[in-house]
């Protein structure tokens, strides 16, 4: 591994990744690579196989985190760190790139930190407490913004990258969702609480471009539809077209979720003769395969997803998930 700090010319790409999340990020880089993105990608290593490195070179420069006790969840501006570019772009690698993100780069590159507005009721989000836990003062109320896509240029990244980094630690896992935390504590969404804490504090607004939830939307990706799987293009009924589509929760490559243009786009991704990092089917769930065995193990994910669903909303409905969460919580703090 080459983790020299050379700035690298142009646009690079970031992302974090381990054994598990290695279809994830086959997809995102061809993803990439077939909407025209040839500019480098950054992979902080936290646990790729031997065989899975292998399939990455020449296609990914990989660069180890500076501690294996450091959470995986606070990598992000490792990347970045270590193989500064004249525009850096984190994504996350649960995303699928569906059209060119020019437009994106672009406004980095002319002095503006660019991310996604969070999907709502998360989008309003908001804990005047960031500022006093982590030092950084006064806070102003603002849309609260995604980790998923995160572009920078290098002339702001002094002033972004070192308070996440130290507000990172600053907070550890323990009133995250990572560890005890519930939905109402400052840090529950951990790295994400404190870039939005970092950017309300220390960035004025024509600093930031924020850009709306929609074209970067999570499952099940309502009102999206794929009308040209080959370009991975998706549109909206107005004509909209997303630049991403970001799998959030349960990974479709870990878990039996429902079938979505995401797991559609993902076999074509990972499987298609056309794409850079290349996967053998065999090392594939069936449902993410091509064949009519790979169509009934979908439909038998959609109904085992379903009945979970409903599970859930009948557990939510009669108050008894509640119950069960601070039966939990209190089993965890005795």
């Amino acid at each position: 591994m080459d983790d020299s700090p050379a700035p690298l010319p142009g646009t690079a790409f970031y992302t974090v990744a381990d054994r598990r999340f290695f279809p994830g990020l086959a997809a995102l880089i061809n993803s990439l690579r077939l909407t025209g993105h040839d500019e480098p990608v950054i992979v902080v290593d936290i646990g790729l196989s031997p065989e899975q490195r292998n399939l990455l070179t020449g296609h990914a420069t990989l660069v180890e985190p500076p501690s294996p006790d450091t959470p995986p969840w606070f990598l992000g501006p490792v990347g970045p760190e270590r193989r500064p570019a004249e525009v850096m772009v984190l994504i996350d690698a649960d995303m699928i790139v569906t059209r060119p993100l020019t437009e994106i780069t672009e406004k980095a590159r002319q002095g503006r930190i660019v991310a996604f507005v969070d999907c709502p009721p998360n989008s309003r989000r908001f804990h005047p407490e960031w500022g006093t836990a982590l030092g950084l003062g006064p806070l102003r109320r603002q849309p609260y913004l995604s980790a998923g896509l995160v572009a920078f240029p290098r002339s702001l990244s002094d002033r972004l990258l070192p308070p996440w980094t130290a507000g990172q630690r600053t907070i550890g896992l323990t009133h995250t969702r990572y560890g005890k935390a519930t939905l109402d504590d400052p840090f529950y969404f951990a790295d994400q609480d404190v870039l939005n804490a970092v950017l309300a504090a220390r960035f004025e607004p024509g600093e930031l471009a924020v850009m709306e939830h929609r074209l970067t939307p999570h499952p099940p990706f309502p009102g999206l539809s794929l009308t040209d799987r080959q370009r991975l293009t998706c549109r909206y009924e107005d004509g909209t077209e997303p630049f991403l589509l970001h799998h959030v929760l349960a990974k479709p490559w870990l878990a039996a979720t429902r079938d979505t243009i995401y797991s559609t786009l993902m076999t074509r991704l990972l499987l298609a003769p056309d794409v850079a990092v290349r996967l053998d089917p065999e090392a594939l769930p069936l449902r993410l395969r091509e064949g009519r065995a790979a169509a009934l193990d979908r439909r038998r994910a959609d109904v085992v997803t379903l009945v979970h669903d409903h599970g859930r909303r009948q557990l939510g409905r009669f108050g008894i998930r509640t119950r069960l969460a601070r039966w939990r919580s209190r089993r965890a703090a005795h």
